[in-house]
């Protein structure tokens, strides 16, 4: 059974429209056959485009909705702190996804390596934009160093921020500062935030407190429990339309910038003071009285001054293998299997995770590696923060000596669910990193032509069992 079928296609010829899974679709062009080509089993369009360039073509705009968000983020933090180097490398990343969108364009390319290159292209940008992006935080908001938080511990008058965008979160403490609340009114993370606290430049607001929840789709029990204001400033936000919880926050739920729900307040121009006023007449936050902390801070920079360290174990065995478990996290048991794995883990072995998928086990306590003081389980942050794995092996290949990243004893397994993992994915394919494992299910937009290219040229894999995906690299 090929990936196609796994994913429940089959012999288009038998199955009806209403339980046929369309080995294409699309409907751009005036020419399309009616509901759309491939809406009734067409493997080619009206055009001559068949079902594998097609989505090809979707997984090229798949990877600019990822790259855009990245590119967003990138201009905001660029504009505080403009210079020509980063100017130019946003304006190439912007030259690539105006050629990408025109790339796929009816009737302009029918040919499948040139595809394949576009969507190198498209990962190429890809590392550049992330690169940006971290850069770009650590310049306004100083490396991150390690750091232990509190989780789901609150008090006080409270207002709690998911997404991703540090530059708000900077912004909202500043003018807390500047009316002198910061003793009356706390902050806490929630989701990809939780890397907050590991910045020099928000760690110095005292009132930044903890982090509160994990992956962001329990946004909707948590708000419904939190007391206070909620903001949501980036990705990803639940709307009333997916669940009915969000009625219960709606009248406290403030978005920023390109996100909105219908009933959600908008922050307009980075006046913060509704939101502040609001939360003071909102009782105080009661109900979360944990002690569990959580662990974050382990920048790809911050590793890099542990290298000579980290050489050491590697050349003395006391280090045999590193994991590389992250990616994004979605409701369902499916992506149990990495936490399973992370647990699977040998003490002898170092987890490298980010993104909002950490909240699968980074509950768990991993200690340090036997006979070092070297962390089992680095955090690098959000999911923009994942080049950071990338830098690492680099540094530890050309320590090595090693001249192919992939002969490096690392394994790799990664959760997806939005186009944020799409340009991540692409981004490592650019590279030539090899030997992922993608999870929990295979993207429906490849089929099995296109797994079977990715397959071949870079042994890309879907999760099974662990046993079977990684019984040998977990027996080192």
């Amino acid at each position: 059974m090929g990936l196609f079928d796994f994913l429940g296609g089959g012999n288009s010829k038998e199955c009806s429209q209403k339980d046929c899974h369309p080995k294409m679709f699309c409907y751009q062009c005036e020419m399309s056959m009616p509901e759309g080509c491939g809406a009734h089993g067409q493997e080619i369009g009206t055009c001559g485009k068949t079902a594998t360039k097609s989505r090809l073509q979707d997984l090229m705009v798949f990877g600019l909705k990822g790259l855009s968000a990245y590119r967003e983020h990138a201009r905001e933090l660029i504009d505080m702190n403009p210079n020509a180097d980063d100017l130019k490398t946003l304006i190439e990343v912007d030259d690539v996804m105006s050629e990408t969108l025109y790339f796929t364009l009816t009737n302009v390319n029918f040919n499948f390596n040139e595809h394949i290159q576009q969507l190198m292209k498209v990962g190429e940008a890809g590392v550049k934009v992330m690169d940006l992006l971290s850069g770009g935080h650590t310049n306004v908001l100083g490396v991150p160093t390690p750091v232990t938080v509190t989780q789901n511990k609150a008090e006080g008058k409270g207002i709690l921020i998911s997404g991703h965008n540090l530059d708000m979160l900077h912004k909202l403490l500043e003018r807390i500062q500047e009316r002198g609340l910061e003793d009356t009114i706390n902050v806490y993370t929630h989701s990809e935030m939780l890397p907050a606290h590991a910045y020099p430049e928000l760690r110095k607001f005292k009132n930044l407190k903890g982090n509160i929840g994990g992956a962001w789709f329990d946004q909707t029990d948590v708000f419904s429990k939190w007391n206070g204001t909620c903001v949501v400033n980036t990705n990803c936000i639940v709307p009333p339309e997916k669940s009915k919880k969000v009625a219960n926050y709606i009248d406290r739920l403030y978005t920023y910038k390109i996100v909105g729900i219908e009933g959600a307040k908008k922050i307009e121009n980075d006046n913060f003071d509704p939101l502040i006023d609001q939360t003071l007449e909102l009782p105080d936050v009661t109900g979360f009285d944990s002690d569990a902390t959580l662990t974050t801070g382990h920048h790809y920079k911050t590793i890099l001054t542990l290298a000579p360290a980290i050489l050491d174990a590697i050349k003395s065995g006391k280090i045999k293998r590193f994991w590389v478990i992250a990616g994004c996290d979605a409701p369902g048991h499916g992506r149990d299997y990495f936490r399973e794995l992370a647990q699977k883990v040998p003490e002898d072995h170092v987890i490298i995770t980010s993104s909002c998928g950490k909240f699968r086990f980074n509950d768990i306590d991993f200690g340090t590696v036997p006979g070092t003081e070297i962390p089992r389980y680095l955090d690098l942050g959000q999911c923009n923060d994942s080049n950071g794995a990338v830098h690492i092996a680099l540094a530890l290949a050309d320590a090595l000596g090693v001249k192919d990243v992939n002969e490096l004893p690392i394994s790799i397994a990664l959760m997806w669910m939005e186009q944020k993992a799409v340009i991540i994915l692409l981004a490592l394919l650019y590279l030539g990193i090899k030997d992922i494992y993608l999870g929990a299910k295979a993207p429906q937009f490849v089929n099995d032509e296109i797994f079977g290219f990715l397959q071949e040229n870079f042994n890309l894999g879907v999760i099974s069992d662990i046993e079977s995906d990684f019984g040998k690299e977990l027996a080192e």
